[in-house]
């Protein structure tokens, strides 16, 4: 699990990845991906048969390898307090059987097309997903298909995977990143789903049941909200026809009261609270601080400004000396002044709410004032004071960044994914180019006006904080310009 990223790396909050290569199972490192790369002229096509399943694909004919894959519309947001950890519950047993094959017979058939099938839980997706031969592409539907609709969900693996989770709940409550992420959802969005866990609390992995498994598949795998994605050498044409095959039987919307009742209650907008989260530890080597303002949905206007934005604030570590020549004016205060050890700023969407902030880790506690309150102030100058010099770097790592994300079919195929299951559309490159191309300074303006300048802020604090701000210091400096 990597514990750096590029500061535009930071999608959709936590993704907890499963996968089969061959005949062996391991744990993917937890990521969060780019949003919408620039593509290389390619066009992507989409399909929607007549129970709502929806096909979408980007063809490369020189490509000799293709990722298909499911995208669901559900993932821990689409769970009960009482359910918490039942799509993570699930993506554990995907492999484990189905009516059709063994565990062994499908880690077998993955092995003989030298094929790569994986499964990752967000909060708001679950995605499984192979990468074949394009000649494979036919048998890796079938095996999806298989997975999706006929999990043995046997009562003993059931069991045996609790002890599996509980172990990757201790390997990620060790990762202080992570821990400070979910603490930072759990006060921003209190009391919503949105600021579950993905994993779920241990009382509710221990207690989770078969009927649990189920009635999260009967009210979230339905047609309407899922979608097949091919990138690489497979045909658009070849993928419908297989999906028509394997997934025209999907139920186009839940089938009882119930299950539409949850459904529609996962799609209220989350109330943003201004709130704080604190766990002091006076003995930790460093204080890790996350704080955010409310951020922008997938969809929003505004979003290319707020990734622009982002990147003015940039990120920073102590392994780029004094970064005198890096643009970013916060990260010459910073390491002039020794005030911490990284920071890395961040805007992650969703597909109806967003939180845009800055991740700090110090090993100065007393100093923290000082580090907080430059922060802030950095963030108060983007209202009324930004170059065009800024805007243009800004834009031009921003384009790099997305440019460089799609590598591969597989990064592809998660962008299609992901755009399409969130906003029902991908953005074509022109498209994007365009929107960024057209971001002025006074754009980013409006923008930290709007969003930036006196709003209220969520905070996650863990480790040697004592010398942090109050939270109503730390709120009063949404207004503060000088010192």
């Amino acid at each position: 699990m990597a514990s750096r990223r590029l500061a535009l790396n930071l999608q959709q909050a936590l993704r907890s990845k499963t996968a089969i290569n061959a005949v062996k199972t391991r744990k993917s490192p937890l990521t969060r991906g780019l949003a919408t790369p620039i593509t290389h002229g390619s066009k992507t096509e989409s399909t929607t048969l007549s129970n709502g399943f929806t096909i979408a694909t980007e063809h490369s004919p020189w490509a000799q390898t293709s990722t298909v894959g499911v995208w669901i519309d559900a993932g821990s947001r689409a769970e009960t307090d009482k359910t918490n950890g039942t799509a993570h519950f699930l993506e554990h047993l995907a492999f484990k059987g189905t009516q059709k094959r063994t565990q062994q017979q499908l880690e077998l058939e993955v092995e003989n097309m030298g094929g790569h099938l994986n499964a990752y839980t967000s909060r708001e997706n679950t995605v499984y997903y192979a990468k074949s031969f394009n000649n494979d592409v036919p048998a890796a539907v079938d095996i999806l298909s298989d997975i999706l609709q006929n999990s043995k969900l046997d009562p003993q693996a059931i069991e045996r995977e609790r002890d599996v989770i509980l172990r990757e709940q201790e390997e990620v409550d060790k990762q202080m990143e992570e821990v400070v992420f979910d603490h930072l959802h759990a006060t921003a969005f209190q009391g919503q789903p949105l600021g579950r866990t993905i994993l779920g609390p241990k009382e509710n992995i221990e207690s989770i049941q078969r009927s649990d498994l189920q009635n999260y598949i009967k009210t979230n795998y339905t047609a309407d909200r899922m979608v097949l994605v091919g990138a690489g050498g497979v045909p658009h044409q070849q993928l419908v026809d297989l999906a028509e095959k394997y997934f025209s039987s999907i139920p186009a919307e839940p089938q009882n009261y119930s299950a539409k009742s949850i459904a529609t209650e996962q799609k209220q907008i989350p109330e943003f609270i201004g709130s704080e989260v604190r766990i002091r530890d006076d003995t930790a080597g460093a204080a890790n601080i996350a704080i955010a303002v409310e951020g922008v949905s997938w969809s929003d206007d505004d979003y290319f400004t707020a990734l622009v934005t982002q990147a003015i604030v940039g990120n920073w570590d102590r392994s780029m000396g004094n970064s005198l020549y890096t643009g970013s004016k916060l990260s010459s205060i910073v390491s002039e002044n020794q005030l911490a050890n990284s920071f890395m700023s961040f805007s992650t969407s969703y597909s109806d709410t967003g939180l845009w902030g800055i991740y700090l880790v110090s090993q100065s506690p007393t100093t923290l004032d000082d580090l907080v309150h430059f922060t802030l102030r950095e963030w108060s100058r983007l209202s009324f004071s930004v170059s065009s010099a800024e805007v243009e770097r800004a834009k031009a790592q921003l384009k790099a960044a997305l440019l460089i994300s799609l590598d591969g079919t597989t990064a592809v195929a998660e962008d299609i994914g992901r755009q399409i299951v969130t906003t029902g559309r991908r953005l074509a490159p022109s498209e994007v180019e365009r929107v960024i191309g057209a971001i002025s300074e006074k754009d980013v303006m409006d923008f930290a006006k709007r969003k930036l300048w006196d709003r209220d802020v969520a905070v996650s604090a863990i480790g040697n904080i004592e010398g942090l701000f109050q939270y109503d210091r730390i709120r009063g400096d949404m207004t503060r310009m000088f010192s």
